[in-house]
């Protein structure tokens, strides 16, 4: 009897194992798929945003040379809505983007698409709600280290950018960390900061949340 239920326990242990084999190759091939997602779009981003920049380069001057012919309103280049609350976004590959965050201290660019769900985020870091010229950007990430893994890295007062598809940069500074609830919605979007950055621990338990202030330029 002994040994039957010896016998039981190593084939429930090695189930266990191989279980716990099989979840570890899935992340890590999910994390490698990520950071080839990311390397992919980052590029093609910052060209849309070299794109809109000069193209409101080129509206500018037009302006500032009023003898020069008028194009027609198709051919008029590129011009940001500055007087909308909503931010510019950019569809590239079938994916729509608001800009690219900068975290110098994680040596990290990230691309930002602009509407989160499951199959977005397991390709870049997504808005989740609010927007920067509201002051209540609030975005989210897995945990996969070339994303936001790293974040709880930062300390108070590390400078933080983020350079929308209109080419603004907008600085922030780290504030604070909280841990949240998977159901604190309410918590995470309506916190009076301008930005907050926010990932999953393992096991979806909770999120580490982390807050940031804007730095007037």
């Amino acid at each position: 009897m002994k040994r039957s239920f010896g016998a039981i326990f190593m084939v429930l242990g090695l189930a266990l194992l191989t279980g716990a084999l099989l979840l570890y190759l899935s992340n890590h091939k999910e994390e490698e798929q990520a950071e080839l997602s990311v390397q992919e779009f980052m590029p093609q981003v910052v060209e849309r945003i070299e794109l809109n920049v000069q193209a409101l380069k080129q509206q500018v001057d037009m302006q500032e040379s009023p003898s020069e012919s008028v194009e027609s309103e198709s051919q008029m280049p590129y011009e940001p809505d500055y007087y909308s609350t909503e931010m510019t976004v950019e569809t590239i590959d079938g994916y729509d983007f608001i800009g690219y965050l900068t975290i110098d201290k994680l040596d990290l660019q990230l691309p930002i698409l602009a509407q989160s769900d499951d199959a977005k985020l397991k390709k870049s870091p997504c808005r989740f709600s609010g927007a920067t010229k509201t002051n209540d950007l609030v975005i989210g990430a897995h945990n996969y280290s070339r994303h936001f893994g790293r974040i709880t890295e930062l300390k108070s007062g590390d400078i933080i950018y983020l350079t929308d598809m209109d080419g603004r940069i907008w600085k922030y500074t780290y504030v604070t960390q909280e841990i949240l609830g998977p159901n604190d919605v309410d918590i995470l979007t309506n916190a009076e900061y301008a930005l907050t950055l926010f990932t999953c621990t393992y096991g979806g338990r909770s999120r580490i949340t982390l807050r940031f202030d804007l730095v007037e330029t």
